[in-house]
């Protein structure tokens, strides 16, 4: 590293290790962070590698650049190549790998079952992590760094706790296979995933760069995931504060309770969080699309904005409909599956809970759950409300219940050997998966005669419990066309495609990135045959109105994604404002509801429109 680029350098960049591992909550500008950091590194004369870990990543727009599963050279960033991490491809991969180890006298129906057996999410996930491994097993490729985008963090505690969960499975069990695989082939791996995870526990090689922003939230799930990677044994953490603003304009109340609400949170941060070294990174005045963009992320200084457009005020009127409009329009039906889905970090919780107890106020139960495995649920309600059932589908739970539950069902006719040999076969990884996928099951049920709300995981981690879905779907069809009457069977597929059942929100903010992915996320339902009922933007700075200099260039960014979603992708479209307060605990969640900013006491002034 070249000391002359040292003052104008992230800490955390200034003697870098091989490898870069950035995580934090959705939303909260890891990726952006991760390729200016690639980017910067490159353009100091290292070879550098990019991957993301998420299955919903958006690389391919950040750096303009078609992604593979293969290293892709990007443009104009000489020594800087780049690869996504392709769930479906590693999935087709690990089948054929695992295929091929099968014993060449197999039967057909043999190789079929082994077949059936990895089709499901888990060895997607399973697979993913397989590639993921092999770029940290090789200490000594053909890279300088490589830096790992890896996905929002619920997602990527799972995966990087697997290969625990792996180790101790195939300890207990030498033959047969299951989704990992034919046992015997897998056990060849551990040496490989032991490699893997030694690397990323070397503070020698490893630096798990935890980004967050000025939010109570994200900074809480920094704190949570710092705690349980240093768990699993990556000790060497740097925090990095993304998108840390100033108002330029003191009279400005959006502008001004938006630098008090970062400051307010950073105050507050965890003692752990504040002990690890620390860099800032001021907000920008633009988004993070394109090399040049990138090159400004990490250097040192505020961005200055000398926007001179036509002052913007908040809109809040018909052309803006907030969510108070949607729950009435949900409210009609008096039952039914109401799905929140999104990219992490766009608010996905706050707008579930928003809405739950906006069906509350007007007369009806509601069950509000979440399939997240981050789980902010209870701490965004931080109350309860009368005919509002909070709970979430605890993967660790749930898997326990099911255990118990085959055990009793299919246990009690087995003799002491038997009950451990299903035991050891429960204990696959995959055996969560399942049981997941029951408690899922379960709830979409429910809504049959009430309304049940249900905050689903960022999009990646969704788009896996759809696989299952799927999946359950092919195999209950093709068993019921062998063993029932045609039309007695429903599977949760079924009601996910029944207009009249269920209502597919999808939320973004009104950027390219989220709008991005929630229109990915919008064609992959339809390819399903599922249609989204309405598009929400959350956190509005144009529904708020500011006349802030670095603000007023942002909206103009807000108001071109507006008319982007506007043009071709929403049927229905709903606005939630920025709120100077966060919206947690039952009062502000029942003033989001009713279509309401918190921000100041002044009325809204009104523009000549989006």
């Amino acid at each position: 590293m070249n000391d002359t680029f040292a003052d104008d350098l992230p800490r955390f960049m200034v003697r870098p290790t091989r490898f870069l591992f950035f995580t934090g909550k959705g939303g909260v500008g890891k990726t952006s962070v991760a390729c200016a950091a690639a980017l910067s590194l490159a353009e100091r004369g290292k070879s550098v590698l990019l991957v993301s870990t998420d299955p919903a990543s958006n690389l391919d727009e950040i750096l303009d650049v078609p992604l593979s599963n293969h290293p892709v050279a990007v443009p104009n960033a000489t020594r800087l190549d780049v690869l996504n991490i392709d769930p479906t491809a590693a999935a087709e991969a690990y089948r054929a790998r695992v295929l091929a180890q099968m014993d060449t006298k197999a039967s057909a129906q043999e190789t079929d079952t082994v077949r059936e057996q990895l089709s499901g999410a888990c060895t997607t996930e399973i697979a993913a992590f397989d590639e993921f491994v092999g770029h940290l097993a090789d200490r000594d490729g053909v890279y300088d760094h490589i830096v790992f985008d890896t996905a929002p963090t619920g997602h990527t505690l799972r995966l990087l706790s697997l290969p625990k969960a792996w180790s101790g499975f195939l300890a207990d069990n030498d033959q047969g296979a299951s989704c990992l695989g034919p046992h015997s082939g897998l056990k060849t791996q551990e040496q490989r995933f032991r490699l893997a995870m030694a690397a990323l526990c070397d503070p020698a090689f490893t630096t798990v760069i935890l980004v967050t922003r000025p939010e109570r939230g994200a900074i809480a799930e920094a704190d949570r995931t710092s705690s349980e990677l240093r768990a699993l044994g990556l000790g060497n953490q740097h925090l990095v504060v993304n998108g840390i603003f100033h108002a330029s304009d003191p009279t400005d109340p959006t502008a001004t309770s938006l630098e008090a609400q970062g400051q307010q949170a950073l105050a507050e941060m965890p003692a752990a969080l504040r002990a690890l070294p620390r860099d800032d990174i001021p907000l920008r005045p633009f988004e993070m699309m394109g090399l040049d963009a990138l090159r400004s992320l990490l250097r040192s200084g505020r961005s200055s904005a000398s926007y001179a457009g036509p002052a913007v005020a908040a809109i809040w009127a018909d052309d803006l409909p907030g969510l108070d409009r949607l729950i009435d329009l949900l409210a009609a039906d008096g039952k039914g599956l109401i799905m929140v889905m999104g990219k992490g970090g766009v608010g996905k919780t706050t707008i579930a809970a928003a809405i739950a107890l906006g069906l509350v106020e007007r007369g009806h139960d509601v069950h509000l759950s979440t399939t997240d495995p981050a789980a902010h649920l209870k701490m965004t309600m931080a109350g309860n409300v009368p005919g509002l059932l909070v709970d979430r589908i605890d993967p660790k739970a749930e898997t326990e219940r099911y255990i118990a539950k085959i055990m009793d069902q299919r246990g009690s006719t087995l003799d002491a050997q038997g009950k451990a040999l299903l035991r050891e076969d429960l204990a696959s990884p995959c055996t969560e998966e399942v049981a997941v996928f029951h408690a899922f099951s379960h709830i979409v049920s429910e809504a049959r005669s009430a309304f049940v709300v249900l905050d689903t995981a960022p999009t990646g981690h969704s788009l896996l419990l759809m696989d299952a879905t799927g999946a359950y779907h092919r195999q209950m069809t093709r068993q019921s066309g062998l063993y029932a009457p045609a039309g007695r069977i429903t599977t949760p597929l079924m009601r996910l495609q029944d207009p009249g059942y269920t209502r597919i929100l999808l939320v973004t903010l009104a950027e390219t990135t989220p709008v991005s992915q929630a229109s990915a996320l919008q064609d992959d339902l339809r390819r399903a045959q599922i249609e989204p009922y309405a598009w929400i933007i959350n956190k509005s700075l144009l529904a708020a109105g500011s006349n802030d200099a670095l603000l007023r260039e942002r909206l103009e960014g807000e108001r071109k994604q507006i008319d982007r979603i506007r043009g071709a992708m929403a049927k229905r479209l709903f606005f939630v404002p920025w709120q100077a307060m966060p919206p947690i605990g039952v009062t502000a969640l029942q003033g989001l509801a009713h279509g309401r900013p918190t921000h100041n006491d002044q009325p809204p002034q009104i523009s000549e429109g989006v």
